[in-house]
């Protein structure tokens, strides 16, 4: 990988659920993901220790993070502090989110 610039063909690409894949770079203290979510897909309620912030870039989706639930869409932002359980469902259309978490996941490299 580049140090400095990220290319389509770069990072990795994970299937983290059914319907959910993830386009993945990092440095050394940080990860970036832009996540494209099936329609009616679901990332299952999880933890984990990083701090994860992101942006909404298409589509709506319906997000819970520590028992809030709200429904997002193109532009909106959310916050999953660490070891706070969180879930999210595609609405009826396609979802693309940009993810960014710190420090990076050691398993998604």
């Amino acid at each position: 990988m580049s140090q400095f610039f990220f290319g389509p063909q770069d990072g990795t690409r994970r299937r983290l659920f059914p319907g959910v894949d993830a386009h993945v770079v990092w440095g050394e203290r940080l990860m970036m993901s832009l996540v494209t979510l099936e329609p009616h897909s679901v990332v299952a309620e999880h933890e984990h220790p990083h701090e994860q912030m992101g942006m909404v870039i298409d589509g709506r989706a319906e997000f819970t993070i520590g028992g809030e639930t709200r429904v997002l869409g193109p532009g909106d932002m959310y916050l999953m502090p660490g070891d706070v359980r969180h879930k999210v469902v595609a609405l009826d259309m396609p979802v693309r989110a940009l993810d960014v978490f710190n420090p990076p996941r050691e398993e998604y490299k």
